[in-house]
C-alpha cells in the first residue's frame, strides 16, 4: 500500500514538473520572458543576420546586402538584331554576365539588380582584359585588378583600371524579358574599350 502511494506521489510531481516546464516553454515563444533572463538575450542584428548567398539573394534585398555576389554567367537569346535576358533570372540571381559574339569580336555584358533598379552595363576591363565583375556594397569590383566602379552609373572610383567606366545599355521590358538592341550592346562595348565616357 505504501508503495502503490510513494508512485502516485512520484507520477504527481513529474506531472507537475512537465506542466510547469511546458509553461515556461510557452511563455518564452511567446515573448513572456522576463526582464532578468531577457538580459543575457543577444538582440544586434549584425549577430544573428547570416550571410546571404549569392544564388538566393533576393533583388530586395541586393541594394542594402554588405554580400559580394558573384556574377553568373547566362546565356543570352538572339532573334536578329534583338538580344534578350529573362528578368527573373536576373532578379534570383542579382548578378548576370552574358556576352554577345559578332562578325569582329565578341563583346560582354553583366545585368545587375542594385537600388531596385536592373542595370546593363558592358563587362569589360581593358588594361586587365577581365570579364567578371563582384557587386558588392554599391560597387562593381574588377575580379582580377579589384578596381571599383560605381554600380549607379558605372564611373571608376578607385584602382589601376579607373579611367575605364562602364557604359550603360538600354533595354526594354517585354514579356518577362529584358531586350536590347545589338547595335546598343556593341556601342556600349567599344565605349567601354576607350577612356572615359563619350
Amino acid at each position: 500500500m505504501k508503495r502503490s502511494k510513494l508512485l502516485v506521489s512520484i507520477i504527481g510531481v513529474v506531472g507537475v514538473l512537465i506542466t510547469l516546464g511546458t509553461v515556461l516553454i510557452l511563455a518564452a515563444c511567446s515573448g513572456g520572458v522576463t526582464a532578468a533572463s531577457s538580459s543575457n538575450l543577444k538582440t544586434s542584428p549584425t549577430e544573428v543576420v547570416p550571410e546571404i548567398n549569392s544564388d538566393v539573394v533576393s533583388a530586395t534585398t541586393a541594394s542594402s546586402s554588405n554580400s559580394k555576389i558573384s556574377p553568373t554567367w547566362i546565356t543570352p537569346g538572339i532573334y536578329g538584331d534583338a538580344v534578350s535576358i529573362p528578368t527573373d533570372v536576373v532578379e534570383s540571381k542579382v548578378n548576370v554576365h552574358f556576352e554577345v559574339k559578332t562578325e569582329k569580336r565578341t563583346a560582354y555584358f553583366m545585368s545587375y539588380v542594385y537600388g531596385g533598379k536592373i542595370n546593363v552595363r558592358a563587362d569589360f576591363c581593358p588594361p586587365c582584359r577581365s570579364i567578371n565583375f563582384t557587386l558588392y556594397k554599391g560597387t562593381l569590383v574588377c575580379n582580377s585588378c579589384s578596381t571599383t566602379f560605381s554600380a549607379t552609373d558605372g564611373k571608376g572610383l578607385q584602382g589601376a583600371c579607373v579611367n575605364y567606366p562602364k557604359a550603360s545599355v538600354p533595354y526594354e521590358t517585354i514579356s518577362g524579358k529584358m531586350v536590347m538592341k545589338q547595335a546598343d550592346l556593341i556601342t556600349a562595348f567599344e565605349n567601354t574599350l576607350q577612356p572615359g565616357l563619350p
